[in-house]
């Protein structure tokens, strides 16, 4: 899909030829004596067209108008949230085959915020996964035209939208691949693939590399599967060398089984959207490739298998992590922090400005969230109210959860400098308190995206966050 930025307002929309032209409609809308605000005004007079966000009303083929359907779409007070749903419901109204071009005319110049919504919206609605179909139907969409008054006071907020889009689409596409279709040497092959963009470079570590490292935690997750682990390593360098980077880390499980304690059958087939985190990490990187913004970024990616084998870890064995401490693993459910503490060791050698974990971590944050914010937790006040603040301004959103000390009691081992789960209590809060044991030595944040990363049921498939949230972030800590 190619999105167009272009200059018209409502008189002018009704020559832009298109299949289906979209106008967005807010409650402080004026009309005046141009052909659509005439029908607006008839409209909304008979009562046909709530002023309510989500609510539409399709015409087709007005007259004396070269668009085969307009669609009135109300957006409320046209903020960024009543501006993706107002959006996402004319999209859903005019899905055919014969929809080719949408035009989107703004009644007024929107915020930035605002334009990014709506493409994304756009993406959203007509996003399909074609890649395993054997007859794939994809999306019939080819053009988006976005109408604004002035065009060039729009350009960087555009360009930024889409890159956005072509990020989160990059994520959804290797978080909804099936688990044979995504293993980690084929997640490898997607970070090498970005290379193909400026400043963009990529390493990735074998078994034999890993275990240099002495990154035992890691080894002892993907011991019981026969698909080899791959620590992927991504670089984009926009600035110079002597400014420090921002590290994101992935979590890589590309199918999670629960280990030997294995998970419940019914939806483990969702399993393979354990490895969302490193998904997204991947679609920062592609956005990155496209904005080419002057900061540096790592990226770290452990990928491997949790699997239950004759050869896999054991509740209650001990291994030792990169960074020289010991963990008992007590459940080897509670794999996603094993993998992520010994790149959160790796991540020291950058001498970072700030490290970002994003991770499908635990079904507690799930249940204490929901589906609508990922779990944000900090241990720097300032990190943490950047990436909350890039997380509204993106509605990408995320909500501080505590890290007080009391937390870590669960944690204690007779065994082991430190156990991998402290019981049910504060599930979420206990799994980023033992993420925080191996992250001392620079200002970090774990964002639990564990009810945001997918959707189940009818809708199921991933939703590409944070991808949104974290370029958000980086883009700004240019500034």
């Amino acid at each position: 899909m190619i999105f167009q930025l272009k200059t018209f307002d409502l008189a002018a929309a009704a020559t832009e030829k298109c299949d289906v032209l979209i106008v967005l409609l807010s409650a402080s809308f004026k009309p005046g004596k141009d052909q659509v605000s005439q029908l607006v005004s008839q409209a909304q007079k008979a009562g046909d067209l709530e002023a309510k966000a989500g609510k539409c009303l399709q015409i087709y083929r007005p007259a004396g108008m070269a668009c085969s359907r307009l669609v009135l779409a109300s957006v409320g007070e046209a903020s960024a949230a009543e501006l993706r749903q107002g959006v996402a419901a004319a999209v859903a109204s005019v899905k055919s085959k014969n929809v080719k071009r949408i035009a989107i005319c703004f009644g007024a110049r929107p915020a930035d915020e605002g334009l990014r919504s709506v493409v994304v919206a756009v993406s959203d609605a007509s996003y399909v996964f074609t890649t395993t179909k054997s007859k794939p139907e994809p999306s019939h969409i080819e053009r988006v035209v976005l109408g604004v008054p002035d065009s060039s006071a729009c350009k960087t907020a555009f360009g930024q939208a889409v890159a956005t889009v072509a990020g989160i689409e990059y994520a959804k596409e290797w978080a909804n691949r099936p688990a044979n279709h995504a293993t980690p040497t084929l997640l490898a092959g997607a970070a090498k693939s970005l290379t193909r963009f400026a400043n963009v470079s990529c390493q990735v570590l074998g078994p034999k590399e890993v275990a240099r490292l002495g990154m035992g935690s890691f080894m002892a997750v993907a011991q019981g599967s026969q698909e080899p682990l791959r620590f992927i390593v991504l670089h984009y360098a926009g600035a110079a060398k002597t400014v420090a980077p921002t590290v994101l880390i992935g979590k890589g499980i590309t199918f999670d089984s629960g280990g030997i304690s294995i998970k419940p059958a019914p939806e483990m087939d969702e399993m393979k959207f354990d490895m969302s985190g490193a998904a997204s990490v991947l679609g920062v990187f592609r956005a990155l490739g496209e904005l080419k913004p002057a900061i540096n970024v790592v990226g770290l990616i452990p990928a491997c298998e949790n699997l239950p084998d004759g050869r896999a870890v054991k509740p209650g064995d001990v291994v030792s992590t990169m960074s020289g401490q010991t963990v008992e693993i007590l459940n080897t459910d509670a794999e996603g922090r094993l993998v992520l503490c010994d790149a959160l060791t790796y991540a020291e050698r950058f001498k970072p400005r700030a490290v970002v974990d994003i991770a499908t971590l635990t079904g507690a944050c799930m249940i204490a969230l929901g589906g609508v914010r990922s779990g944000l937790f900090a241990s720097d006040d300032q990190l943490a109210a950047a990436l909350q603040a890039a997380g509204e301004a993106s509605s990408d959103l995320c909500w501080r959860m505590p890290l007080d000390e009391d937390y870590a009691e669960g944690l204690k081992s007779n065994f082991a400098d430190i156990a991998n789960v402290a019981g049910r209590a504060g599930g979420a809060v206990t799994a980023a308190k033992f993420l925080q044991k191996f992250a001392g030595k620079f200002p970090w944040a774990h964002l639990d995206i564990a009810g945001t990363a997918w959707k189940g049921g009818a809708s199921k498939g991933a939703t590409g966050r944070p991808v949104a949230l974290l370029l958000h972030y980086l883009l700004g800590s240019t500034r």
